[in-house]
């Protein structure tokens, strides 16, 4: 359940908790997710401004350039949006109005490495940061940073930690990306980089999942 004054104030008590624990110079990135309202955002933003997030994304729904643009006028934060756009289309206006720091796109939804390398130079024209929306496996992970590794404004990749559950290893015959004080690795193999074993993706066959909306408080879905 989503309630406007509470859900805020809860959320900058966790900011504010957050940045006193990993001290100034840690990037902290907040994702809203497309689930506040106009009100909400720049009630959000204008209250973390003090703490310094690395940016916030999502604090709007991407349907309206003109509510990011309210929001984007009304806060020093720095914006990101973009995983749910495709191909390069969706992103122009974005880059040319400057609505954003860091542009979102996912190489999974947008189109492939080479549409996503074509967004990255779009966003380049107009100084705006990369920063790919990535919460799959190492197969899109490592496409992603392909892309990264030849996009001169880069600024950070989001990946999914999967532990060290054996499963992974297994699926990915023990390969996956590679990190030194941080910083992922080009890989040393061919293609992408990594090989997956189909005989050990069939033990975990596709079901499909719907995952839980939150709602406001009168039943309407936050997120749509």
């Amino acid at each position: 359940m989503i309630e406007p004054i509470r859900s805020v104030r809860e959320g900058i008590a966790n900011l504010k908790a957050v940045r006193q624990a990993v001290g100034e110079d840690f990037r902290i990135c907040i994702d809203l997710h497309g689930k506040t309202t106009p009100t909400m955002a720049i009630d959000f933003c204008r209250r973390a401004e003090e703490y310094s997030p690395y940016f916030v994304e999502e604090a709007t729904q991407i349907e309206d350039l003109d509510e990011l643009a309210m929001l984007r006028s009304k806060t020093r934060i720095p914006l990101a949006t973009g995983e749910r756009l495709v191909t390069k289309y969706g992103f122009n206006q974005i880059c040319h109005r400057h609505l954003v720091d860091f542009i979102q796109p996912d190489v999974v939804h947008c189109g492939g490495i080479l549409e996503m390398k074509k967004i990255a130079a779009i966003a380049e024209t107009y100084r705006i940061e990369f920063a790919p929306h990535n919460p799959q496996s190492e197969v899109s992970t490592l496409a992603s940073l392909h892309v990264d590794f030849s996009t001169p404004n880069f600024g950070i990749q989001e990946i999914t930690h999967r532990g060290n559950e054996q499963y992974w290893q297994d699926l990915f015959y023990g390969g996956g990306i590679s990190y030194k004080q941080g910083y992922a690795l080009p890989p040393d193999r061919p293609g992408l980089g990594v090989n997956l074993d189909e005989a050990v993706a069939a033990k975990r066959p596709y079901k499909p999942h719907t995952r839980q909306q939150l709602r406001f408080p009168d039943g309407s879905i936050a997120d749509h």
